[in-house]
């Protein structure tokens, strides 16, 4: 009989597309559920939802539908840059929205300083599992990664360069447009990335293993990395 640990790190590790499937899919809805927290935190959102916050605000839609605008947006302009979506991609586009709506449902907004913080460190960490099951999948780079390294490639200009270009424009116009910038926004953009890299090594994720479109390599793990 297998022990848990090794069922964890068979699922964990498996190469196997169906496999592959449900991490993909769970790490779509716990992205949803963690966004969702960081909001309801009301500390500030990431810099991209505070661009859907804003254009939600803006325009009367749902967040979780101005999200998947969003990413619709960003994946137009992957067509100048020659980048391919894979079906992971696609997913990311159509559901991470559908999901954070769905937590936005079901969680209530934290009042108080003691559970503003815990529904915050909570869908910090949440975020950074659901990413690492979600990049760990290999089936694609989410819209606004894929963004990220096409730009790299077709400027020539460094990843942190593109990176931080992208990170201030969106947060910026979202804050024009009434999206929530906090002390969490800052907390994000600087904590996202290294917490990733802890749940990769925790959830033993390879990122460069079997995948049947290009996936985003290791190094290129940062903040917001699965969207």
């Amino acid at each position: 009989m297998h022990r848990p640990s090794e069922l964890a790190t068979a699922f964990l590790t498996s190469p196997r597309l169906a496999v592959r499937l449900v991490r993909l899919y769970a790490g779509l809805a716990g992205y949803g559920l963690a966004i969702a927290l960081l909001l309801r935190s009301g500390f500030g959102a990431s810099p991209w939802d505070v661009l859907g916050q804003g254009i939600a605000l803006a325009t009367g839609m749902s967040f979780g539908v101005a999200t998947i605008a969003i990413s619709a947006a960003v994946l137009v302009l992957w067509v100048p840059l020659r980048e391919r979506p894979g079906w992971g991609t696609l997913s990311n586009a159509a559901l991470v929205g559908v999901f954070a709506d769905l937590g936005l449902s079901w969680v209530p907004a934290a009042s108080g300083l003691a559970l503003q913080s815990l529904a915050f460190a909570g869908g910090l960490a949440l975020l950074a599992a659901a990413s690492a099951l979600y990049l760990g999948a290999g089936l694609g780079a989410g819209p606004r990664d894929g963004l990220m390294t096409g730009l790299v490639r077709r400027t020539g200009w460094p990843v942190w360069a593109v990176r931080s270009g992208i990170e201030l424009s969106v947060v910026a116009l979202g804050w024009l447009l009434g999206g929530t910038v906090g002390v969490g926004t800052a907390v994000f953009a600087f904590g996202i990335g290294p917490l990733i890299q802890v749940a990769v090594r925790l959830f033993r994720v390879d990122l460069a293993g079997p995948r049947t479109t290009a996936a985003p390599r290791p190094e290129r793990v940062s903040g917001a990395a699965a969207r």
